[in-house]
């Protein structure tokens, strides 16, 4: 399912296969798979775990996952279960020591997901503004080491429209962490506007409703983002 500028109450259901679903994406050629646990990032712990291990065993290719993982046991718990890169966003923010001894205990497979709205962060599922700028909030987590950071614009979250690229770039210049950006993407055209980040330290973008209602072939993105 995907929301809608991160509305629960605008859902769209798309399948109640998702590891089906995820088997059909690696057959189409992804590489990574993209998960959240959208409960889970509501209630602050893990809720669909039955239908992420099924994805888990659906495909072989890496997942990372969000949603719903707030501390250092349900990170482990989901590194046992083999989830390739834990992604954490509530807890970066309000318990930044957390991050910090992720870090550590799983070198390279730790990720931060800031998710921003006017440029502030959101916490709690999207649901509660933290007092904090999108990009100060990546300066801090690059100084704890995570692998990763995802900016997702909540404003363009499963609306089209294109990433914001002027706050990807921005980011990117601000820190030396590999950044991948999110919300937005609905065509081809937004996938070659983002490569175009690429000097900026944007090395992916998640895209989830364009897949679904096919104005985005995950094929051809792929080959557009591959081109030298």
């Amino acid at each position: 399912m995907r929301l809608r500028q991160g509305r629960m109450e605008e859902e769209t259901v798309y399948s109640a296969e998702p590891a089906q679903v995820a088997a059909q994406w690696q057959t189409a050629g992804a590489e990574w798979i993209h998960v959240v646990d959208l409960d889970g990032a509501v209630t602050g712990k893990p809720v669909n775990i039955e239908a992420i291990k099924a994805i888990r065993d659906a495909v072989a290719v890496p997942l990372q996952l969000g949603g719903g993982i707030r501390d250092l046991e349900t990170i482990e718990a989901w590194v046992a279960a083999g989830i390739d890169r834990v992604v954490l966003g509530t807890v970066a923010a309000q318990d930044p020591s957390a991050i910090k001894e992720a870090c550590r205990r799983y070198p390279g497979r730790i990720a931060v997901g800031i998710d921003s709205r006017g440029g502030k962060v959101l916490v709690q599922g999207w649901r509660q503004r933290a007092a904090r700028r999108a990009i100060d909030l990546a300066k801090e987590m690059e100084g704890y080491g995570v692998a990763i950071i995802i900016l997702t614009d909540i404003s363009r979250d499963g609306v089209g429209g294109g990433i914001n690229l002027a706050q990807a770039k921005e980011m990117g210049r601000a820190i030396k962490t590999p950044l991948i950006v999110s919300g937005g993407i609905a065509t081809l055209a937004d996938i070659k506007a983002v490569k175009e980040l690429a000097p900026y330290g944007v090395i992916g973008v998640i895209t989830g409703r364009a897949l679904y209602e096919g104005t985005l072939d995950l094929a051809e993105a792929i080959r557009a983002a591959q081109e030298v």
